[in-house]
């Protein structure tokens, strides 16, 4: 289960393994287990909150409570990206902003909305088939990078995405979709397959856009898939859970 602690220590701020090695390849199976676990921690924080705080305010802690907890990773690669894809005129002049250290008035307008989307989805996320959206928001956020990283290019030859396409297998790929899919039917029922089947699109859409402009992908371009996956899931979930409820029924719980 090297993978797996690999996983989290990647992808969280659990130290319990050393990142940047060649085996990180096995860590991709896991990520949307891994997601999984942040939305068992966020359904845990979102309990204890409500209990004695407006939604408004809950919706809020929760987008900080996320940040902290995956170091605001892939928030920092959407940032880049936003400086990046926005800022350059060719794919070689993306690429050099997307190195570049220093954050842009692309960046802080691109974070601020991505911010306040957030906020505003978790405040106003139903009563009924909350907990399971928190579930699976982050899960299927994830194996949408997943979805990336097999179906896209890596547009370097060196960075931090290149561990993850060393020794790369389409078995690890195939049990990251199992474990998404049986948590979407465990939490949803029809209904969380059809988030997953969201997920999905706009990971194929947003790589294909992103490879288009970049020649191919990269770290930051895997943590701004990552965040408009957990956008895209949450507006679908937060439009259709209450308009459809019958859909959304969880079979198992």
């Amino acid at each position: 289960m090297n993978g797996l602690r690999l996983a989290f220590s990647f992808l969280t701020i659990l130290p319990v393994a050393p990142v940047g090695t060649a085996s990180m390849s096995t860590a991709r199976a896991w990520f949307p287990l891994v997601g999984l676990a942040l939305g068992g921690a966020l359904a845990g924080i979102d309990w204890v909150l409500r209990l004695g705080l407006p939604d408004i305010v809950v919706g809020a802690l929760l987008v900080a409570a996320l940040l902290v907890l995956t170091r605001a990773l892939h928030t920092e690669g959407f940032l880049d990206c936003c400086d990046g894809l926005f800022g350059g005129y060719t794919a070689e002049d993306r690429l050099r902003i997307l190195r570049d250290t220093h954050v842009g008035a692309f960046a802080v307008a691109g974070g601020a909305a991505l911010l306040l989307v957030k906020w505003s989805l978790l405040a106003s996320s139903p009563d009924v088939g909350r907990v399971g959206l928190l579930l699976l928001f982050p899960c299927l956020s994830r194996l949408a990078m997943l979805i990336t990283m097999s179906a896209f290019p890596y547009a370097r030859s060196q960075g931090l995405g290149t561990a993850f396409h060393q020794r790369a297998d389409w078995r690890l790929d195939a049990v990251g979709l199992l474990i998404a899919a049986a948590a979407s039917a465990f939490c949803f029922g029809f209904g969380g397959l059809i988030l997953l089947g969201s997920a999905v699109l706009i990971a194929i859409a947003v790589g294909r856009w992103m490879t288009r402009w970049l020649g191919g992908m990269t770290g930051d371009a895997y943590g701004a898939v990552n965040e408009l996956a957990e956008v895209g899931v949450l507006v679908i979930g937060v439009a259709l859970i209450p308009a459809v409820p019958d859909l959304f029924d969880a079979p198992l719980w």
